[in-house]
């Protein structure tokens, strides 16, 4: 009917909108690509989730993200650097020594030449009485920073503790999405091909066929987002454990270590050149 026809047409610009506008994520997905990888994107195969290199328990999971999290560690480094300040500002109150010593030697030449030879040394001990209450302040302000740094420690954990819930039940629903979204496509691909026959003997319309093919496309199209969901939430899981690095994943790619270039300039007292010849 002339219904029918409209109605197919109407779906079919549909569709074709639809194919635009995932043409043009698909473009601005490849910019990203080129953009953070360095290359474009060739020989793409559907990615695979990284659950063995995943603890079996949550319970296992949060143990390791408190000790191995990124934040979590930065957090610590924090407090140790606030209570080195704290002893800092404590020096102020203790005495200083100063110590100072010359040798000197002189001749004079004279009818008998007079040799003179002199040393001194002066030692100095200075110790702060009150100078306007500058270093008790600074002191009291540290160790109040101290225990700022150690609530925010906590804080930091407990976001680790969420962000890694949060993931593993992420991961999970993915793994129940893609259980889900499969039996949708065989029973949507069952649907379809009894469409079709119904339709070979006049029981359904050209318009049934393509709603049980679009269902269908649906369904398919769940189970790929799926798929996607839950490789992301098992990278996720990694993330938030604090072992997503190129050495876990074992990736064929150079990795830096801060420590070689350490090494490298802790004993050069002088000098301006880097380590790379710069």
């Amino acid at each position: 009917t002339p219904t029918d026809v409209t109605q197919s047409e109407a779906q079919l610009a549909a569709g074709r909108s639809q194919e635009l506008a995932a043409e043009a994520t698909l473009t601005t997905t490849r910019a990203n690509f080129r953009r953070i990888i360095g290359n474009e994107p060739e020989q793409i195969a559907p990615a695979s989730p990284v659950d063995r290199y995943l603890p079996e328990t949550l319970r296992d999971a949060a143990d390791i993200s408190l000790a191995e999290n990124p934040n979590v560690t930065a957090a610590m480094y924090g407090i140790d650097v606030n209570f080195l300040n704290v002893k800092v500002n404590e020096g102020a109150l203790f005495p200083t020594v100063t110590l100072q010593a010359s040798v000197q030697k002189s001749w004079q030449q004279t009818i008998t030449s007079v040799q003179q030879s002199g040393a001194s040394a002066v030692a100095q001990v200075s110790m702060p009485i009150y100078q306007g209450g500058t270093e008790y302040s600074l002191i009291r302000q540290s160790k109040e920073t101290l225990e700022q740094q150690r609530l925010n420690l906590e804080q930091v954990r407990d976001q680790a503790r969420a962000d890694l819930v949060t993931a593993w039940g992420q991961l999970l629903a993915g793994k129940a999405q893609i259980v889900s979204s499969q039996s949708q496509v065989s029973a949507s691909e069952i649907a379809l091909l009894g469409t079709r026959k119904e339709a070979a003997v006049g029981q359904r319309t050209v318009l049934d066929v393509l709603n049980a093919q679009q269902a269908l496309v649906n369904a398919r199209i769940a189970l790929v987002t799926a798929e996607h969901d839950r490789v992301v939430a098992s990278y996720a899981v990694l993330s938030a454990i604090g072992r997503l690095s190129a050495q876990v994943l074992r990736l064929a790619t150079p990795v830096y270590d801060p420590g070689v270039h350490y090494h490298r300039v802790r004993d050069n007292w002088t000098g301006v050149r880097t380590p790379d010849g710069r």
